[in-house]
């Protein structure tokens, strides 16, 4: 373990939403990889047992209105980590905890990880390559890749954006400006289930048309009502 950063310099913030089936094995999954690390569940109003499931599993949990930006905002602001990363529900690291903090040894401002999809599916292995040759170019991760921030960078920036939709993009593209991202190269695996349920050609389209609209200026209100119709 590097000198100078403990594994309880580490904080996971995870924000949830009707989350039963895959928030326990995620909690225990982290506690058995990084132990010593801050556990932290931040429930946007579950309406099933997500925040039960949840609360003997971490230090805190915490109640936020829904929304991926305002619930990860209170979490970060309650972590007590030197580092604050931030995980879906449905994503699990791979890195080991020695590894990581190998990484985080260099003092990087902030960074992410490669993504890895469950999908078993040889397409699923093009959509990754893409995914993540796309966020090293342009130094914009998305929330399935794990992105962590110094607790004093994520305080000096005021967090992600209060918007509904591309809290991720604009946090990222905020975040660039301060310093280079560290690209972590073992990736999280993370759930394909969005490709396998609509299709995986629509789905990228769909992904695709809300980046560019995103770009030219749609609202990430108006971006919201058409990414969560379905």
């Amino acid at each position: 373990m590097p000198p100078g950063l403990p594994a309880n310099h580490l904080s996971f913030v995870i924000p949830v939403l009707n989350e039963q089936e895959v928030i326990v094995p995620l909690l225990k999954d982290l506690r058995a990889r990084y132990p010593g690390s801050e556990l932290i569940v931040v429930d946007g109003g579950s309406t099933d047992q997500s925040a039960a499931l949840a609360r003997p599993l971490c230090e805190q949990l915490l109640s936020a209105p829904a929304g991926r930006a305002l619930q990860m905002n209170a979490g970060g602001q309650s972590a007590s980590g030197e580092y604050v990363l931030f995980l879906h529900a449905d994503t699990l690291p791979q890195i080991t905890s020695g590894r990581l903090l190998d990484y985080l040894a260099k003092v990087p401002q902030w960074g992410f990880c490669r993504v890895q999809l469950s999908g078993t599916s040889r397409v699923f292995r093009v959509i990754e390559w893409f995914m993540n040759q796309r966020s090293r170019i342009t130094q914009v991760a998305t929330g399935d890749q794990m992105i962590f921030v110094r607790k004093s960078v994520f305080e000096q920036t005021a967090g992600f954006d209060a918007i509904p939709l591309m809290e991720d993009v604009a946090y990222c593209k905020r975040l660039r400006q301060l310093a280079p991202p560290l690209v972590i190269n073992e990736p999280v695996a993370t759930s394909s289930r969005r490709w396998e349920v609509h299709g995986v050609v629509p789905t990228v389209v769909r992904m695709w048309l809300l980046r560019l609209a995103y770009f030219i200026g749609v609202s990430p209100g108006t971006l919201a009502r058409h990414y969560y119709d379905r």
